[in-house]
């Protein structure tokens, strides 16, 4: 790979992806049924990728599938039904992970993207009052569990002549913020777990990223701020393109970054 510094002035924000961006390619995505996941999952499709889903809910899952089957429908194409991966990050064990590694290896024999979207909020509350368990349970699902996922696929990500991981980070995880706890430490994490595995996949053809999403109307925003103005924030699906970028072609040889969806 040719590895380009991150911090050189490329900006995922100012490429238009090319409507055939994701054609082809397979994509993994954790959290893919609501909110900026299901976002993604619709504008991948929309775009040629084909789709791992990975959720805890069967019955959501298959309800996903069903509405990406119709929006392949209407733009004409075929119609490519997703690998439906029933996943609960916080309750998974080793054979589960094995099993989706197993699914993918089967079906495609490589894997292009693998989308970490998933996370959990916790509680706001100081340090010295929060609840252990919960610190627990959203370390283990913030960090853990996409140390697991992401080692687990990391043969099949070998595999492909372009691979992208993209992790989803957070202001709160580049400068602390009181009362944010388990969740910002979390994403401090997530930043360094980015930067280690891109410097040991910098001669391959993996790239590692993290993206920031930033303010959007989703529920784990609106439990974060429950008095916050809807309205001033923006919607989930008009900040898909950034991520279409990160993981296609355009980006390709950008390596260890850390970049804004918004």
């Amino acid at each position: 790979m040719n590895v380009q510094n991150p911090s050189s002035g490329f900006d995922p924000r100012q490429v238009t992806p090319q409507p055939d961006a994701l054609a082809g390619r397979v994509i993994a995505i954790t959290g893919p049924t609501a909110g900026i996941g299901r976002a993604l999952a619709m504008e991948f499709a929309r775009r040629g990728a084909e789709l791992i889903l990975l959720g805890r809910s069967v019955r959501k899952l298959e309800a996903l599938d069903a509405e990406l089957g119709v929006l392949q429908r209407h733009a004409g194409g075929p119609v490519v039904p997703a690998v439906l991966a029933p996943l609960d990050l916080e309750k998974a064990l080793a054979g589960d992970y094995d099993a989706v590694a197993d699914a993918i290896e089967k079906r495609w024999g490589r894997l292009d993207g693998l989308v970490h979207n998933a996370s959990q909020l916790g509680q706001l509350a100081p340090i010295e009052q929060y609840d252990v368990p919960t610190w627990m349970r959203v370390m283990h699902v913030n960090v853990n569990a996409a140390f697991a996922l992401t080692q687990v696929l990391m043969p099949s990500l070998r595999a492909s002549p372009d691979a992208s991981v993209l992790f989803t980070s957070s202001g709160v995880g580049r400068r602390g913020r009181a009362y944010w706890g388990a969740y910002a430490v979390s994403k401090f994490a997530i930043e360094g777990l980015t930067q280690v595995l891109a410097g040991e996949l910098e001669r391959t053809s993996v790239r590692v990223n993290a993206i920031n999403p930033g303010a959007v109307r989703t529920a784990m925003r609106r439990q974060a701020y429950p008095s916050e103005d809807l309205a001033t924030l923006r919607d989930p699906d008009s900040l898909t393109a950034p991520y279409v970028v990160m993981l296609g072609a355009a980006s390709r040889g950008i390596t260890g970054g850390t970049f804004d969806a918004q």
